[in-house]
């Protein structure tokens, strides 16, 4: 009411006032009133759980009492649902006192209320007990069809614990219907429910079930064990019926096995039973009930009158509410009219301006989304270009130092070689981080010796180090297991990049390597790991932003020790990756410290290097090898070719996918080395070309793609193996011989 301040006459003001008082009285009122239902409904809740709980006991005079109770608590005006939960439990409870007709009229009563409000759980807790009582009334289709009916539902809606009695039911309905062998199966299936619902009356009736089943099959020592854990049951928890059926059963073995005295003593004991005042309750109490609980037609017929008077004093009452509530409601309405007539311009003009700006928005979204699958897509055709000629490169240069350079060559080579691997380790680190902005960095799992990995990485570093005059200090504790199990090509690039970064910026320095466990438990152990440096350190202000992609330290750290920025940013995003993160500790000029937190496996295996692999190679199995090299790339057949022959291999060449069907057709190879792009058919489509008439020959992709993506459509279209180029030697020579092995093995 801000916008009247001043303007609004001062009865008016008043008269409003008071409406809305009235209204707060109103509402008060109308808050009161649903509280003390919502305490009624939760009393009768409680009194109808106790009494399907007395009942599951066999307590049935306090099952009696307690839905007595419930149905005084329930108000004539109570909602479909009330009812249909008082019903269901008399449903029950006339079951069990033996009064089938009353039973089936509760529960298809229910039943419909059910379906109008389409409460599917308690529809098939309702199925359940109809398809006992329609048992019982010799109505055995119309059992089988609810009890089905039952599992349906249970199996829709995932319903926990209904599922053993009503296998229980169908037992009930089989042995009912002189099929023991299939009631034996439905009890043995109900049987692990009833017993973790711990319902010891209803796992009395089963066992005492099973055994008339297992009777029927003339399987008297396995119905004798049934009914002797019914019996006791029974015994402990005071059922005289559960009693009195045992001993009736008993009699029945026992004239089944010719011993006549035992089954008369049974018999008696059970007539005994029978004719005590057990009986003679349930009449009491079925009488009881249908005095108290007012089931006759004339009872029924007063209290829907009664309800139908109350349901018209309440719309009474409702009308005149509504009548009083509309005229403080115009009244209000009609003063508040003018105001938002001034607002409603300045709030249209609001409205174009928002979606004005909204448009704006969406259009740099899409742009945004655009631009990075632009990105995406440029960095992985660039990496396959890049990677096809430094294949060139890598592959000469082995070739060139494998045959016995001069010093001074040996040393061009080094350098080339270095220059290629520098090149590499870039290409490689664009395409990691494209990958994992992406999101398709998978972990491997697989087993390693992390203190020699380490070792590795330092070796590979050691060079870089003394040319910049540093030592590299590295401990080790002594009691982290030799092998473990994780990623450790992704612990390799972590070290290298940080391991890396603290040599270049430390000269005539100590670069400190540390790793230690923090925790063990079982299998798996925690370790901590510091790469600590004295160089240059990083400011404050710069620590913020370290790990972001393409930043250094500034511009002249970027001029004096070159570098993409890059491998900071890739080595957050991995430990992310991980479930680890990065912490720093830098002052500027007094170096700095990486540390972060791995946890891995203990695992024992074999080393599967390829390193180690390649020296177990017989080579003998590749002498006179006649192998296929379908490439279109001049330089890079014939790097492949002498990389072959050096071992002795035959070998020849296609340019093409094409070319490469015909000869597979024409000539008889031992193996295919395939490329993967080549101008005409792709090696995916010769491969496949390929398999329509040759299914035994082994097809290795060479490749410069990226396969993480790939591997699937590799495999389902006829290769057996990838090897990635660049390749490494060793890799290289162990898939040939494995293919070639297995092929010799198969033949």
């Amino acid at each position: 009411m801000r916008f009247f301040r001043g303007k609004m006459p001062t009865p008016i003001r008043q008269f409003i006032f008071k409406i809305l008082l009235v209204c707060c009285f109103i509402a008060s009122a109308q808050n009161a009133e649903n509280q003390i239902n919502n305490q009624t409904n939760d009393t009768i809740d409680h009194y109808l759980i106790e009494a399907s709980k007395a009942i599951d006991r066999a307590q049935l005079e306090q099952a009696l009492s307690n839905v007595i109770t419930a149905k005084e608590l329930t108000p004539n005006d109570q909602s479909k649902a009330y009812n249909a939960k008082t019903k269901m439990v008399l449903a029950k409870l006339y079951r069990e006192l033996g009064d089938f007709s009353q039973a089936e009229e509760q529960i298809l009563e229910v039943i419909e209320l059910q379906k109008e409000s389409n409460d599917e759980n308690m529809l098939a807790h309702s199925y359940s007990l109809y398809g006992s009582i329609a048992t019982e009334l010799k109505k055995y289709d119309t059992a089988k069809t609810v009890l089905e009916d039952a599992l349906k539902l249970i199996d829709k809606s995932k319903i926990k614990g209904l599922d053993g009695p009503v296998k229980v039911n169908l037992g009930l309905l089989a042995l009912a219907q002189e099929q023991p062998e299939i009631a034996i199966k439905h009890f043995n299936s109900g049987l692990p429910v009833i017993e973790s619902l711990n319902l010891s009356y209803f796992k009395a009736k089963l066992y005492n079930n099973k055994a008339k089943a297992q009777l029927a099959l003339h399987q008297t020592d396995e119905a004798m064990k049934t009914n002797d854990l019914a019996m006791q049951i029974g015994k402990e928890m005071g059922y005289s019926e559960i009693r009195s059926e045992c001993y009736e059963l008993y009699s029945k073995i026992y004239e089944q096995t010719n011993d006549y005295p035992s089954a008369l003593d049974n018999l008696r004991i059970h007539q005994r039973i029978k004719d005590s005042l057990f009986t003679v309750n349930k009449e009491i109490i079925a009488q009881e009930a249908g005095a108290k609980l007012n089931l006759n037609e004339n009872n029924v017929l007063i209290e829907e009158l009664t309800e139908e008077n109350i349901q018209q004093l309440k719309s009474l009452k409702l009308g005149r509410l509504t009548t009083i509530l509309s005229i403080a409601l115009i009244t209000i309405l009609s003063l508040l009219t003018l105001s938002l007539y001034k607002n409603n311009n300045l709030r249209a003009r609001a409205n174009e301006l928002l979606q004005n700006k909204n448009t704006e928005l969406i259009l740099a979204k899409e742009n945004a989304e655009r631009a990075s699958e632009a990105k995406v897509q440029f960095l992985s055709t660039i990496t396959h270009e890049l990677r096809t000629p430094l294949y060139a490169v890598t592959g000469l240069t082995h070739l060139l130092l494998e045959e016995s350079p001069t010093p001074n060559q040996k040393e061009h080579l080094n350098s080339l070689k270095f220059s290629g691997e520098y090149l590499l380790s870039l290409i490689n680190n664009i395409l990691d981080l494209n990958k994992l902005e992406a999101n398709k960095v998978e972990l491997e799992n697989t087993s390693f010796n992390l203190k020699k990995r380490i070792n590795d990485v330092l070796i590979a570093l050691g060079k870089s180090a003394k040319d910049r005059n540093n030592k590299l200090h590295y401990k080790f504790d002594d009691s982290i297991p030799q092998k473990l199990k994780g990623d450790p090509l992704k612990v390799s690039q972590i070290l290298i990049n940080l391991i890396g970064n603290s040599i270049k910026f430390t000269q005539n320095g100590d670069i400190w390597i540390r790793v230690k466990p923090i925790s063990r438990i079982e299998s798996k152990i925690v370790l901590n790991f510091e790469i600590e440096d004295n160089g240059v350190g990083i400011s404050e202000k710069k620590q913020q932003t370290i790990f972001e992609n393409f930043t250094q330290g500034s511009v002249q750290i970027n001029r004096k020790f070159g570098g993409t920025g890059l491998g900071l940013s890739i080595v957050k995003n991995l430990l992310s990756l991980m479930d680890s993160e990065i912490k720093l500790e830098s002052k500027l000029g007094n170096g700095s410290k990486f540390l972060f937190d791995l946890t891995f496996e203990i695992f024992e295996e074999k080393s599967t290097d390829y390193l180690e692999e390649a020296k177990k190679i017989d080579y003998g199995i590749l002498i006179d090898k006649h192998i296929l090299i379908v490439e279109d790339n001049k330089i890079n057949q014939l790097i492949t070719r002498k990389i072959l022959e050096k071992n002795k291999i035959k070998c020849d060449v296609a340019d093409n996918g094409d070319i490469a069907v015909n000869k597979a057709k024409e000539s008889s190879f031992d193996l295919i080395l395939m490329d993967i792009h080549m101008p005409g058919i792709s090696g995916i489509e010769a491969t496949k070309q390929i398999r329509e008439f040759d299914k035994e020959i082994p097809i290795i992709a060479l490749t410069a793609v990226t396969l993480d993506d790939n591997l699937d459509e590799f495999y389902d279209n006829g290769f057996n193996d990838i090897i990635p180029k660049p390749y490494k030697t060793e890799e290289f020579f162990t898939k040939l011989h494995k293919a070639l092995a297995k092929k010799q093995t198969t033949t």
